[in-house]
């Protein structure tokens, strides 16, 4: 059914006309995080291409807070005129379906362009005499409630990800939420927790050191730079899956033609041999090109899979 979906809508890409003397002034880029993050600099970089191809300003305004819903109300309220836009991860869909919003986020905003896909690393203290996915799961069900993981926080990307893979390996472990991915990996190096997701740059220096041990990948397929390192789902958990993605969205009834060449502009520059590569050795692959039509059903697709898959947990995500 994706497929089909998908495939329409790449036969949408047809020419559109913009408004008249588009853009005439600059166009506002807001982020829901502090400068410097993945999400931060890859919504730069789209930022600095549509700038280059415009003639005018595109400047990234960082708002902070809330679980960047300040940042959603902001772009929610904007004017639908094509000069804001809202760059936003995976937290965005988790927002609308742990109804952390009043906003129905497939209402509220019209997707333009999914920028970048990255997965997580299984990563384990190496004094845990385990290394395979299989042998973890062997040991957790041996040893209930025994293992501990860390993650961002609850209701994170990286609680939901790990209760999932306890669901699907059929293991129970206890949950330790920090604030961020770096305390949770101070912790798993330190030995008083025993594992984490976390981003392939956040590790690779701690692998190589034999400071952390990878057991496997969260995405689907290997990553092109660590060919050797498994997925989860081919190591024992057929069907895993977990990632977190970056991409572009505007208000809700901006002008198709703009959402359209936004979208062409964008994909067009970040697909290049060069930058695709760069993007690579930091950890994230650039997504194949699509239109917006694909990513707008492709974010219809996943929010309801995210839905059933929480609402089949019967766990409470929210922060206490």
């Amino acid at each position: 059914m994706l497929t089909s979906l998908l495939t329409h809508a790449q036969a949408l890409d047809l020419p559109s006309s913009l408004p008249p003397a588009y853009p005439s002034k600059p166009i506002r880029v807001i982020v829901g995080i502090t400068t410097g993050g993945g999400l931060d600099m890859m919504v730069r970089l789209a930022a600095k291409t549509l700038s280059e191809h415009w003639s005018v300003p595109v400047i990234v305004d960082n708002r902070p807070g809330g679980g960047t819903l300040i940042a959603m109300d902001l772009v929610a309220q904007a004017p639908n005129d094509g000069y804001t836009f809202l760059g936003a991860s995976e937290t965005l869909m988790l927002n609308g379906v742990l109804k952390r919003t009043t906003l129905d986020v497939r209402q509220a905003f019209i997707p333009v362009v999914q920028l970048t896909t990255q997965p997580y690393v299984l990563v384990i203290n190496p004094a845990l005499a385990i290394n395979t996915v299989r042998e973890l799961i062997a040991y957790g069900k041996a040893h209930p409630m025994q293992l501990s993981y860390g993650s961002q926080g609850m209701g994170t990307t990286g609680h939901i990800s790990w209760e999932r893979f306890n669901r699907m390996s059929g293991i129970q472990t206890t949950h330790v939420p920090y604030k961020g991915t770096a305390s949770a990996l101070i912790d798993v190096l330190a030995g008083h927790i025993q594992m984490t997701f976390s981003t392939i740059s956040d590790i690779e220096q701690n692998i190589k050191a034999g400071k952390l041990r990878a057991l496997a990948l969260t995405g689907t397929h290997r990553f092109e730079t660590l060919p050797q390192l498994p997925t989860i789902a081919e190591s024992g958990v057929p069907g895993f899956e977990s990632h977190n993605t970056y991409g572009y969205l505007a208000p809700a009834r901006t002008p198709l033609s703009i959402v359209d060449a936004t979208n062409k502009i964008i994909r067009e520059k970040i697909n290049k041999p060069a930058i695709k590569k760069s993007i690579l050795d930091g950890g994230s692959e650039v997504v194949p090109p699509a239109t917006a039509q694909a990513f707008k059903a492709k974010f219809a697709l996943e929010y309801d899979a995210l839905d059933h898959l929480i609402q089949g947990m019967k766990i409470n995500f929210r922060p206490e």
